[in-house]
């Protein structure tokens, strides 16, 4: 156990060390100038990268002022849907009744970025091609090189691979570690912490 937890850590210092820094803010510009146009952001991801989408809403929302949303935080559309018109179709019916236009941005939270061929996350597939439809850009942070929304995206953030046995537990990680960086970046960031800001009145 203690050797697993060991080279766990190394792996995560060592992917923390070797993402590309210039991805991020190639990123993080184009969040930037979808604030600025009034243009809202679309977080889509499946499985634990769904979770991670609702999170990463909040924090945009709440700190960065950008108009966002998810999908995946409407169970009951995303039920209805899968059940009555099918798993492909959930996300790109979902952004044509939102109008979905050129001004916004999808940002995708998936390990792989979607794969027809190998049907793995056509969701995602299907909503990216939608996106082309509407000329709206496409962000994202994915842990592998050959999906489908590492080769359309305008920009995206590639989770290196340390550990071929680790890719899913890493790239969700990391999507975290991401965001997080990103809303707290002075370019984005319009409001404090909560915590942060207690301990600023504490220390006052």
């Amino acid at each position: 156990m203690r050797s697993f937890i060991d080279s766990y850590f190394k792996e995560v210092s060592l992917i923390a060390s070797s993402i590309d820094q210039i991805e991020v803010e190639s990123v993080a510009k184009e969040i930037i100038d979808t604030r600025s146009r009034k243009g809202r952001v679309f977080f889509i991801g499946v499985g634990g990268s769904a979770g991670n989408c609702s999170h990463a809403v909040n924090d945009f929302r709440k700190l960065a002022g950008v108009e966002c949303y998810a999908p995946t935080d409407n169970v009951s559309e995303l039920t209805a849907r899968t059940n009555d018109e099918g798993w492909e179709t959930i996300f790109s019916a979902w952004l044509d009744v939102s109008n979905l236009t050129s001004n916004d941005l999808i940002f995708v939270f998936s390990v792989g970025g979607g794969n027809l061929q190998l049907n793995i996350s056509p969701c995602i597939v299907k909503a990216l091609e939608f996106a082309k439809e509407r000329k709206t850009p496409v962000v994202g942070i994915v842990g592998k090189d050959n999906g489908y929304t590492r080769e359309i995206a305008k920009a995206s953030i590639l989770i290196p691979i340390v550990n071929s046995e680790l890719i899913t537990p890493h790239s969700e990680a990391f999507q975290a570690v991401v965001w997080h960086l990103l809303v707290s970046l002075p370019e984005l960031k319009q409001k404090p912490t909560k915590w942060e800001s207690v301990q600023t009145l504490v220390n006052s």
